[in-house]
């Protein structure tokens, strides 16, 4: 297509430099707050930040959902996903069509349906008092509940997408022939689909998690103030304190801990695929 790769380098770099400029730099400079001070740069935003008891809780509370998240839709999406990819060609794409669909609607409208869903008058405690199974509403709205619900309705699709894609380049023989051989159901997975599929993990742990650590409208809707996370906790730090050293430790943090979930996930899957 280019007679050198010069030419190429040359096109791309006006799309390169204009995002540098929007993206790249105001980033470094936010997330260079958290590191200057009067002295000089400095860490001690971050002992600052950390040494706060509603801090320490917020971030240990942010993680904990995440990985709940994370590890939850997996699960449920590869029961799903090779549900999906032993259809027929036909129910295969409809299925498809019904789990991107979700995706098309706007998280606020999916949010906001989780109050209606969940509230002291929703449809869960109506059916739990229905049975007989209690006598008065449970609070389930501004709980860690209501967020870890709202999260993984949000992000399973991401998940099972992309456990899709990987099982549909899974050897069609590979399952059958260890079932033919004796394995069960759990060891077919250990074994083979899991190590073979480990690229799809790898990706839609990375969407979910991320994607759970830095949603903002789920966790303030179904948590409100009463369970802060860091994405509203940062949103607080900003319009309410005006505290731009702390968002940017907040910001920071959560890109520290986006990568490390890659990382990590990378990492057992190269050794679970070495077993």
């Amino acid at each position: 297509m280019f007679n050198n790769r010069a030419e190429a380098l040359a096109l791309a770099l006006p799309a390169a430099i204009f995002a540098a400029v929007v993206f790249l730099v105001p980033v470094i400079l936010l997330l260079s707050e958290g590191f200057r001070s009067a002295d000089g740069w400095t860490l001690s935003a971050y002992g600052d930040f950390f040494s706060q008891p509603l801090n320490q809780t917020v971030f240990l509370r942010t993680l904990r959902l995440g990985v709940t998240v994370t590890a939850v839709a997996a699960v449920i999406g590869y029961a799903a996903a090779y549900a999906i990819v032993s259809l027929p060609p036909g129910a295969k794409g409809r299925m498809i069509g019904l789990v991107v669909l979700p995706l098309m609607i706007s998280p606020v409208a999916r949010t906001y349906a989780w109050i209606v869903i969940l509230g002291r008058t929703g449809i869960v405690n109506q059916a739990l008092m229905a049975v007989g199974l209690s006598d008065e509403p449970f609070r389930i709205l501004f709980t860690e509940t209501a967020v870890f619900i709202g999260l993984l309705q949000l992000f399973l699709p991401l998940m099972i997408i992309s456990l899709v894609s990987a099982l549909e380049n899974l050897p069609r023989d590979t399952v059958p022939a260890a079932r033919v051989l004796g394995a069960n159901w759990f060891q077919v997975f250990w074994k083979i689909i899991l190590p073979l599929t480990r690229e799809g993990l790898v990706v839609g742990g990375t969407l979910v998690f991320t994607g759970s650590m830095t949603a903002y409208i789920t966790p303030a809707i179904l948590g409100g103030s009463k369970v802060l996370m860091l994405e509203t906790l940062l949103y607080q730090q900003v319009t309410v304190a005006n505290n731009f050293v702390a968002a940017s430790v907040i910001a920071f943090i959560l890109i520290v801990m986006s990568f490390a979930a890659n990382i990590l996930l990378k990492r057992i899957a190269t050794a679970r695929s070495k077993t």
